[in-house]
C-alpha cells in the first residue's frame, strides 16, 4: 500500500492570526484507507482537510510549514485543478460548493471542468443519481431542497468525478437518522466496489458504527458528552400559539400550541418541511396563519445568515443583551472574541448565533440543527443553558436529527412528514413506539435503549 496523503511536522496559521491552528503534525493515510479526523470544534480539523485537497494554503494566503504529500509528490508542485478532480470534497455547508440551479446542471457542470466528452455525460449522471438514490431529484432545484438532501447532492457531484480519494466534512450532520444510517452503508459499499481512500471530519461516531479503520485525534483529551435526561419544566401559560399556518407551496395547514418553558423537538425525514415551518413562524417566507408571539428568537441552519458585526463579542451582545461574557466563556467563544463571525469554524458559528439569541432575552427560541459541529463539551453546555432557560421560562423549538440530544432534552415531540405536522406527542410515547419512528426516519436513542437495560 502506498501514502495518498502524508504530513510531516506540519504547521499551518491564517495569515492574520498568531497562534498556529495545526502545529507539528504528523500522520499519513494510505490508498484504500478508511480515516476519521476527531477533535473539538476549532481545533483546524477542516484546515487539515484544505490541506489535503490543496484548497490551502494558496486561497488563504495561509503560512505553512513542514510538509504535505499528495500521491507522493509535494502539495505544491501540483498546478491549479490538476489535484481536484483525484481528491474530491464533500464540505460541511453544501451551499458553499453549488454553482448551478438544478441537480443535473450542477453534474453536467462538474463534469464540463473536466473536459469530459458529452456523449459520455449523459451516461455518468445517470449511473450517479441511481448510485445516490436521487434520480428523482434530477430536474429539482437545489435551494429548494433540504439541508440533507443537498448533503447527498454535494456528495453526487463528488462521486461522479470518480476520485481515487474522498474527503468529507461531516456528512452526516444535516441528514435524518434513517438516511443517515443507510449513507454509511452505502458508503461502505461503494467504498469496497471502487477501493476509495476516505478521510471524513466526523463528532458523532456512534452513527457510523466499525466503519472507520482508523482515527487521528487532534485533542485526545476529548471526552464523550454528560447529557442526563432533564426533569420537565413545563407550565400552564401558553407562551407559542400557532394556528392554521401554512404555505402556498409546502407547508400544509399546522396547528400547536406550546407552554412556557416547554422544550419541544421537531423531527421527521429530510425535506419534510422542518426548516419551512420555522422559517413560516419566523415570517421569513410567506404563509398563512396566526402566531403568537411575534418576536421570536431564531437560530437558522446557516447561522452566519445572521451576523451583522466584525467580531465574535459584538455579535453575541448586537442585541443589546445581557451576561455576554459569561455566555461567551459557557460557549467556549472567549478564545475567539476578536474574529470575524464568518472566519471561525462552522461549530462555532453556530454557537456564536446561539450565544446572541440566549443573551436577547426571548421567550420563545426557534433553533434548526442547534448540535451541528459541536464537540462534547459545548453539546454539554448548550443542552445546560437550554435546560436552565426553560426552568425560567423559555420556550423551545427545535429542529434535530440528533436523538440522544433529543431524548435528554425534550418534553415532546412534534413530527412531520412530507410538509403536514403528524401530531404532537410526549416525547417518552415516541421512543417506544417502532412504527412511529420507522414512518418518521428515526431511530430510538441509545440511552433510552441502555436504560432499558439497566432496569431490565
Amino acid at each position: 500500500m502506498h501514502d495518498v496523503i502524508q504530513f510531516e511536522k506540519v504547521s499551518f496559521r491564517y495569515p492574520d492570526e498568531e497562534k498556529w491552528i495545526l502545529e507539528n503534525l504528523s500522520f499519513s493515510v494510505q490508498r484504500g484507507e478508511r480515516v476519521v479526523i476527531t477533535g473539538p470544534s476549532g481545533c483546524g480539523k477542516t484546515t487539515l482537510l484544505y490541506l489535503s485537497n490543496r484548497l490551502y494554503p494558496d486561497n488563504c494566503d495561509g503560512i505553512l510549514s513542514g510538509s504535505v504529500k499528495l500521491f507522493g509528490r509535494d502539495s505544491l508542485s501540483f498546478i491549479a485543478g490538476e489535484i481536484n478532480h483525484r481528491v474530491a470534497t464533500v464540505f460541511q455547508d453544501p451551499d458553499s460548493q453549488f454553482c448551478m440551479q438544478t441537480v443535473e446542471e450542477e453534474l453536467a457542470f462538474t463534469l464540463e471542468n473536466l473536459h469530459v466528452k458529452r456523449d459520455e455525460m449523459e451516461k455518468r449522471i445517470c449511473e450517479v443519481l441511481e448510485l445516490t438514490d436521487l434520480t428523482e431529484f434530477r430536474h429539482a432545484i437545489i435551494q429548494k431542497l433540504s439541508g440533507g438532501q443537498k448533503q447527498r447532492i454535494a456528495t453526487a457531484c463528488a462521486l461522479i468525478m470518480e476520485p481515487e480519494v474522498l474527503l468529507l466534512d461531516e456528512p452526516l450532520s444535516h441528514l435524518d437518522p434513517y438516511n443517515a444510517k443507510k449513507y454509511v452503508e452505502w458508503l461502505d459499499e461503494l467504498q469496497q466496489k471502487r477501493a476509495m481512500t476516505i478521510v471524513a471530519i466526523e463528532h458523532r461516531l456512534d452513527l457510523w458504527g466499525d466503519f472507520f479503520e482508523r482515527s487521528i485525534s487532534l485533542n485526545k483529551n476529548e471526552v464523550a458528552p454528560n447529557l442526563e435526561k432533564r426533569r420537565c419544566s413545563i407550565k400552564d401559560d401558553a407562551s407559542l400559539v400557532v394556528n392554521k399556518v401554512q404555505t402556498k407551496s409546502f407547508l400544509q395547514e399546522t396547528t400547536f400550541v406550546l407552554n412556557q418553558g416547554e422544550i419541544a423537538v421537531l423531527a421527521g425525514p429530510n425535506g419534510s418541511g422542518k426548516s419551512t415551518l420555522l422559517k413560516a413562524l419566523c415570517q421569513l417566507i410567506p404563509s398563512n396563519g396566526a402566531v403568537q408571539p411575534k418576536l421570536l428568537g431564531y437560530v437558522p441552519q446557516s447561522p452566519e445568515f445572521l451576523f451583522l458585526t466584525k467580531n465574535v463579542r459584538d455579535e453575541v451582545g448586537f442585541g443589546g443583551g445581557n451576561n455576554v461574557e459569561d455566555m461567551m466563556t459557557r460557549l467556549q467563544l472567549l478564545p475567539i472574541a476578536d474574529s470575524h463571525p464568518f472566519a471561525v469554524s462552522h461549530g462555532q458559528k453556530r454557537r456564536v448565533a446561539i450565544a446572541a439569541m440566549l443573551t436577547d432575552g426571548r421567550q420563545v427560541i426557534l433553533m434548526d440543527e442547534p448540535t451541528s459541529g459541536q464537540d462534547a463539551q459545548a453539546l454539554s453546555e448548550l443542552f445546560q443553558l437550554i435546560d436552565e432557560r426553560a426552568c425560567e421560562g423559555t420556550t423551545f423549538l427545535i429542529v434535530t436529527h440528533d436523538m440522544e440530544f433529543a431524548y435528554c432534552i425534550a418534553d415532546s415531540i412534534l413530527l412531520m412528514n412530507d410538509g403536514l405536522l403528524t401530531g404532537k406527542f410526549e416525547a417518552n410515547e415516541v421512543w417506544v413506539d417502532e412504527q412511529l419512528l420507522l414512518d418518521h426516519h428515526l431511530l430510538p436513542p441509545k440511552g433510552m435503549m441502555l436504560r432499558e437495560e439497566c432496569f431490565a
